[in-house]
């Protein structure tokens, strides 16, 4: 063999061990994602509860960052997506962080987390059939429930949970959290800023600003996002098959 063959034939090695070092951190990198994604699924959930407790973890089949972008608050997006909201909860009785008639046989506890783009899919895609066919018949109220499985920093999950724990003290809850998953932004951009979650609540109809602002800062919110990540043992469903969640609704209506 040559110089110039023994050349090629090191090139040749070279390039097989780059590309042998590429594939294992694409398969790394693959593994890592699909364990978040696992993580998410494990972690966010709702319950149903009548006589017998129904856990239903929600399932998306769609993985994947959010590439989302905040609308600007006036925008033409925005305003749409109020409007939206507005019309989906019109009429409906609001308390805290429930949505429904306080007195409704089945109890439907959603486990969210506001940057989730998990959460934001099964609130855009299957909960407007749950409000529509049972909450609004008054036979299903719907708690909202802070659990972390998408928000970076523990300290900026706080802040804009609490938030919308306290649009709640003017039972606004469901407004703000539902404008906040329409309009939410790109995951990990860092666009949760305070001008930010102003902005929402600015759009939220009939919330008092300054009370909003004040309220945020009582005591007993951290103890009540403690409790509030503390999910049961599941079964699964999928937001982008309604049906599927309407089966075990309708399983806990004839308990």
């Amino acid at each position: 063999m040559n110089a110039m063959e023994g050349d090629e034939g090191d090139l040749t090695r070279k390039q097989r061990r780059e590309q042998a070092r590429t594939e294992r951190k694409e398969l790394e990198q693959a593994e890592a994602a699909r364990a978040v994604r696992r993580k998410r699924l494990s972690l966010l959930g709702i319950v149903a509860a009548a006589v017998v407790a129904i856990i239903v973890v929600v399932l998306i089949v769609s993985g994947g960052n959010s590439t989302k972008v905040a609308p600007k608050p006036g925008s033409t997006s925005a305003v749409a997506s109020v409007t939206e909201v507005e019309k989906l909860l019109a009429g409906i009785p609001q308390q805290g962080n429930v949505l429904g008639n306080p007195n409704a046989p089945v109890t439907i506890k959603y486990f969210g987390d506001l940057e989730c783009p998990v959460c934001r899919a099964f609130t855009e895609r299957a909960l407007p059939s749950v409000i529509n066919t049972y909450v609004r018949q008054g036979k299903v109220k719907i708690e909202y429930n802070s659990m972390e499985t998408a928000t970076r920093e523990p300290e900026v999950f706080k802040t804009q949970q609490i938030a919308a724990l306290a649009a709640g003290k003017q039972n606004k809850m469901w407004p703000y959290l539902e404008i906040f998953y329409h309009q939410q932004g790109e995951e990990d951009s860092g666009y949760v800023t305070e001008s930010y979650l102003q902005g929402l609540a600015k759009q939220v109809k009939g919330l008092n600003l300054a009370q909003w602002t004040s309220d945020r800062s009582e005591p007993g919110y951290n103890q009540q996002l403690e409790k509030d990540a503390q999910p049961e043992k599941v079964e699964l469903t999928s937001p982008e098959d309604p049906s599927s969640l309407d089966a075990s609704i309708e399983k806990a209506l004839k308990s």
